[in-house]
């Protein structure tokens, strides 16, 4: 059936059937957007965004060789000693909002993957944090760093990189022994493939790096030694570079052997 419109009746009709065809589109549009499962939505979302902008965590977990998501480690390689920088801004979860929680697993090949990052705060802060800056004139709240560890039959190598430091600044830090805490001292000494009285970058995993103009920072270390098994649980950032400086901020980190 063909609906026709009797032009003699005038325009008023038309419109006032317009009219109500119009509040009726409204008010279907209305009922849709307090629909439940659009609230319900909508809620979740926020959740979401708050969850992330106040630094919660996330875990997952993938191959070393790129496979459900992790990204390949490097290939490149550095001395023992070696500082970069600039950070990538396509590289992992260390560059999004949030906080979020250990990547990591074996390759095919072999291999160790972990990749970590985490989202600087004061101790106490009301959201606790596996990051920790004791500084923040020198690492400001809500810096951001991540730290990755791959291993296979020939090396070990650790890498770190930084956002939202201090501009063109010099920053020393090494792989520490216990977890951070709110008293720096915590973290312990420096971690050392043989007990040693000195500090050095072939017994020692230092990552001393130089952030670029808009405070970015990256360094890598590698050597032929890994880890002991729960002897390294941590990276110290301070605030000169070499075997010593003030801790100005910590970042625990799931180190395997």
């Amino acid at each position: 059936m063909t609906a026709q419109v009797d032009r003699t009746a005038g325009t008023a009709g038309t419109a006032e059937a317009a009219g109500a065809a119009g509040a009726a589109e409204a008010a279907g549009a209305g009922r849709a957007a307090r629909a439940p499962g659009t609230v319900r939505r909508r809620v979740l979302v926020g959740a979401a965004a708050l969850l992330m902008l106040t630094g919660g965590a996330t875990i997952a977990h993938g191959a070393a060789d790129g496979t459900d998501g992790a990204p390949a480690p490097d290939g490149g390689g550095h001395a023992a000693h070696s500082t970069g920088t600039g950070v990538s801004t396509g590289t992992g979860t260390g560059t999004g909002a949030g906080e979020a929680g250990p990547v990591g697993g074996a390759s095919r090949s072999g291999g160790f993957y972990m990749r970590a990052d985490g989202v600087f705060s004061p101790p106490g802060s009301f959201v606790p944090s596996d990051a920790l800056t004791y500084d923040t004139a020198l690492v400001p709240a809500a810096a951001r760093i991540e730290i990755t560890q791959y291993a296979d039959r020939t090396s070990h190598r650790v890498g770190t990189r930084l956002r939202g430091l201090v501009p063109n600044r010099a920053y020393g830090m090494h792989v520490h022994t216990s977890p951070c805490a709110a008293d720096p001292a915590s973290a312990g000494p420096h971690y050392q493939h043989r007990a040693s009285a000195t500090a050095d970058p072939v017994n020692e995993v230092w990552l001393d790096f130089r952030t670029d103009r808009n405070g970015n920072g990256e360094a890598e270390a590698r050597h032929e030694w890994g880890f002991r098994d729960g002897g390294a649980r941590s990276v110290i950032v301070h605030d000169a570079q070499g075997g010593a400086g003030k801790r100005v901020a910590c970042f625990t980190v799931p180190f395997s052997s």
